[in-house]
């Protein structure tokens, strides 16, 4: 007799809920029943591709129960769309996965006085992340913002997240020299602090890691802005041994040409391998001082300027296609 398969192991797609048509008629309706929060939603899901509810809530809600309700309205009313990857026997049903649908793009574009061709915006190219290769890598960089969000929401924040690109926009605007995962800007009563980051995900061999190095020094050359890189890595081993190969493409005469962390998922509970805002921070050159906080990492650094304006990094006008990208936070009324 062949062995039962386990309850969790029988896969059924999230319960259908009812849709409506997106049609010119429903999106005249929809228009004052959006919030400045679920249009910052939809932006932020055309921007980031794809973010999970527990991302979602970190982002703009206090509770799941609320954003669960707010996310079924939104969901029914095609502002956004939502999906449940396939996860291995054995692993649990993983959370559900939202991204930008017909309704919420053409809200967006209405917006920003665009047509909504324009944008680029297609359905079946927003829900084929589902599909994507790249799926678990994207999904775990955008958690290691929206922790950041999490943490600018709380009653005595110990800093607000001041800028998000992704990876497109990141390669449209330094495409050329680098591809980093995404960049960020970080504000605190310490002072700011910027980066680029590299997610690994045990997936590129350490030679290539390496290179990186020398493509961030070019940058830096071209821009005149030595801008921090921090390295994430699945496992201590992983980093030690990265570190290595790191270090001797730094070299050893401007060890701060290029400004360079590393961490490892390992050094922090289940919950908080992607939370980038306690002292988990190695840096490349100035070990000594033992692991860093998010914003401590400039003492390592002195030598870096003081930052310029965010608006002065090319890139930043455009998410690309024509739409204004998303604002880091959300609005005002839900940040606490």
């Amino acid at each position: 007799m062949a062995k039962p398969m386990p309850q969790r192991a029988l896969r059924v797609p999230l319960r259908p809920a009812t849709r409506v048509v997106a049609d010119a008629e429903h999106l005249a309706n929809l228009t004052p029943h959006l919030t400045p929060r679920d249009r910052w939603i939809a932006r932020l899901l055309f921007e980031h591709r794809v973010l999970t509810t527990h991302q979602l809530v970190q982002a703009g809600w206090t509770t799941r129960r609320t954003a669960n309700e707010r996310l079924l309205a939104l969901y029914r009313w095609r502002v956004i769309d939502r999906f449940q990857p396939h996860s291995p026997l054995g692993t649990g049903m993983p959370p559900a996965h939202y991204v930008c649908d017909v309704a919420g793009a053409a809200v967006l574009a209405a917006e920003d006085s665009i047509d909504l061709k324009d944008t680029g915006y297609r359905h079946d190219r927003a829900l084929g992340v589902a599909h994507w290769p790249q799926l678990a890598h994207r999904v775990a960089v955008n958690g290691f913002f929206t922790h950041l969000i999490a943490h600018a929401r709380q009653p005595n924040p110990p800093g607000t997240l001041t800028a998000w690109w992704s990876e497109a926009r990141c390669r449209r605007a330094f495409g050329d020299i680098v591809r980093p995962d995404a960049y960020g800007r970080w504000s605190s009563s310490r002072g700011d602090i910027e980066w680029f980051l590299e997610l690994d995900w045990a997936t590129e061999p350490y030679p290539r890691l390496a290179a990186k190095i020398g493509n961030y020094g070019r940058l830096a050359a071209a821009t005149g802005i030595a801008t921090p890189v921090l390295f994430w890595f699945p496992t201590a081993g992983r980093e030690t041994r990265a570190r290595r190969a790191l270090a001797n493409a730094a070299g050893l005469d401007q060890p701060d040409a290029v400004p360079v962390a590393t961490t490892a998922a390992t050094l922090a509970p289940p919950e908080a391998q992607l939370d980038p805002a306690f002292a988990r921070w190695l840096p490349l050159a100035h070990s000594r001082a033992g692991r860093l906080t998010l914003d401590q990492l400039p003492r390592a650094w002195p030598r870096l300027p003081a930052l310029a304006p965010v608006t002065d990094r090319p890139g930043e006008t455009l998410a690309g296609a024509g739409l204004r990208p998303p604002a880091p936070m959300p609005p005002e009324k839900y940040r606490g």
